[in-house]
């Protein structure tokens, strides 16, 4: 332990902040401890980094937490006043694959217009322009497409209709947007690998709702597109489903006239937490203050 320089933990639900590293502070801590945008476990991840780091004498940081908030102005109006658009998606692994990508490619992050899909849980797209991801759907409880757990984007005049119906609490209606939603619903799973074995099987309804999801992630990759005004240098696909060879191979179908298509599969986030902190630690990039 006496030899660490840096402890680093998960970003939790902050105020709204653009992405990099930020040094653990104290208006950070009282914000995880009273959960700032709402109580979720990646709240501990700056708190416990601290309480390490100061039994050393060394720093804390957080990277790209969820919060990360990168949109341009026009990205933001949803049309309604109360209710803005937000920036809540998988800030953490989006980031980490674009950078690794902008290397790779010898391009740099900041030079490139990239469409970033995280496919897990939850499903997010966004799309990066020059180092920034100036829109992106809300991955927690928001819109997009439907994922093994979310609902994604739902008929508003349905919802609200259901939501009035009586039959249901608010906590209810909640569940069926986060955490029964999407494929839960549907087929009672929220694991794509058993979907995959019911897809290769031939189950009729598996194959319809596989079908739906590539099609509705394949939509949302072209609607990034028309923010980067169809100056796309690549499509990076992430997360746990990436695995999943055939489902690429139909999303490059749909998406490959776009942009080519690179898959960085899985979520390797405590590697773009180290990445994150090495580069502070090393002067390629200078630590962010919250405030």
């Amino acid at each position: 332990m006496k030899t660490l320089d840096a402890v680093v933990g998960r970003g939790g639900m902050l105020k709204p902040m653009e992405g990099g590293t930020y040094l653990v502070n104290d208006p950070m801590l009282e914000d995880l401890k009273i959960g700032f945008q709402g109580q979720h476990a990646s709240n501990l991840g700056g708190i416990i980094s601290n309480e390490i780091a100061k039994e050393l004498d060394i720093p804390a940081y957080i990277v790209d937490p969820v919060v990360v908030d990168e949109l341009q102005d026009v990205a933001r109006i949803s049309g309604v006043p109360e209710l803005p658009r937000v920036s809540k998606f998988h800030a953490l692994n989006q980031k980490a694959v674009a950078k690794r990508y902008g290397i790779e490619s010898g391009e740099g992050y900041d030079n490139l217009n990239l469409i970033v899909v995280h496919l897990g849980g939850g499903v997010s797209v966004g799309a990066h322009k020059n180092g920034k991801v100036v829109d992106v759907n809300n991955a927690l409880d928001g819109d997009g497409p439907f994922s093994p757990e979310r609902a994604g984007s739902v008929p508003i005049g349905e919802l609200i209709r259901l939501c009035f119906s009586g039959k249901y609490t608010e906590k209810e209606i909640y569940s069926k947007i986060v955490g029964k939603g999407g494929l839960v619903a549907y087929l009672n799973t929220n694991d794509a690998r058993e979907l995959e074995d019911w897809v290769n099987e031939g189950r009729e309804d598996a194959i319809k709702y596989y079908n739906a999801f590539v099609y509705q992630v394949a939509k949302s990759i072209g609607e990034m597109a028309t923010v980067l005004e169809g100056k796309v240098d690549r499509i990076i696909v992430t997360g746990g489903i990436a695995y999943w060879k055939q489902l690429i191979k139909d999303l490059m179908t749909k998406v490959s006239f776009i942009a080519p298509i690179t898959v960085y599969p899985g979520e390797d986030e405590l590697l773009a937490l180290a990445q994150g902190t090495l580069r502070v630690l090393r002067g390629e990039e200078i630590a962010k203050e919250y405030k």
